[in-house]
């Protein structure tokens, strides 16, 4: 029988947590044909998350827990996952029930009898998002999609179930700033897309602010497209010639009709622009530059205090 990983990062979900395991667990029993294994990733927690896991290991020895020393985030958390589970098909969903489980069966079927590697799911809609979140992130599919060669598709969840040839390539990229929206897409492999509608947490907040969101969406641009060092470059040059013309027709101006030209206002905004476009030009190649910096030191993307094997 074919062994199913299920991964699933926590970071605070001990409200989530029961409603999750009974409808992974009755999904599991629907599909009695495979077996299962459930891999948490306590990322942290500050509440009860790690105590429950332990509650649900020793009820049911199919659950598996993975506890960081500290929290390092959601990629790190997808990333012990996939390196700790040992199926033969792996998922990855959240716990707080926006994946639904049920979806498992679908998925399954598509990547073990009709040919695909991963059977990935995206939201047809946002509803419950604020209007403005909702905006900025079909801008951020539009954007990434036009500079990297990633193929991230609009309203794609991490949520989807992958073959291990594809876990495998996803895990051969050891990268420390990692997107794993991208990376799933710059893998490659054959993807079916599951469309469904949006739902609510079934229990908790989530963890993803207005700013955490716009953080990773410029990490995401950052990880997958030096385009920004090119606009840099062509803004630049455009500057440049703008100057030079600026600098002509004055010069012509003053010689032909004599009118010397009144500086002190448009030479302020003239300083004031140029130095905007410099300090963000500045700023492009120090984010880059930090991100070569992380690469280099080599650290390790997640430490693990304790599993279910090694307490």
């Amino acid at each position: 029988m074919d062994l199913i990983s299920v991964v699933v990062p926590c970071y605070n979900e001990q409200e989530a947590l029961p409603a999750f395991y009974k409808e992974i667990t009755k999904t599991a029993a629907e599909m009695s044909y495979v077996k299962f294994e459930f891999v948490f990733i306590d990322d942290g927690s500050k509440d009860k998350t790690l105590s429950m896991l332990k509650y649900l290991h020793k009820k049911d020895e199919r659950v598996r827990y993975i506890s960081f020393s500290r929290n390092f985030g959601k990629e790190a958390g997808m990333l012990a996952g996939l390196e700790a589970a040992k199926g033969d098909y792996i998922a990855v969903m959240d716990a707080d029930l926006q994946d639904p489980p049920s979806l498992l069966p679908k998925m399954y079927k598509l990547v073990k009898k009709d040919g695909y590697d991963c059977a990935g799911t995206r939201r047809t809609n946002r509803e419950g998002e604020p209007p403005i979140r909702s905006f900025f992130a079909r801008m951020f599919y539009k954007i990434i999609n036009k500079m990297s060669d990633a193929d991230i598709v609009d309203g794609a969840r991490d949520y989807r179930l992958m073959s291990r040839q594809m876990v495998d390539a996803i895990l051969s990229m050891k990268e420390y700033n990692r997107f794993s929206k991208g990376i799933f897409g710059w893998v490659g492999f054959k993807t079916k897309w599951l469309e469904y509608v949006n739902t609510q947490r079934v229990a908790g907040e989530t963890k993803w602010s207005f700013w955490k969101l716009f953080k990773y969406s410029i990490e995401g641009i950052m990880a997958f497209s030096t385009t920004p060092l090119y606009i840099s470059s062509i803004m630049g040059f455009i500057i440049c010639l703008a100057a030079f013309i600026m600098a002509c027709f004055y010069l012509i101006k003053t010689l032909v009709f004599g009118d010397p030209t009144a500086g002190f206002p448009s030479l302020v905004c003239i300083i004031l622009f140029l130095g905007g476009i410099q300090l963000i030009g500045i700023g492009v190649v120090g984010m880059y530059l930090s991100k070569t910096y992380l690469e280099t030191k080599r650290r390790p993307i997640y430490i693990i205090k304790e599993t279910e094997e090694k307490k």
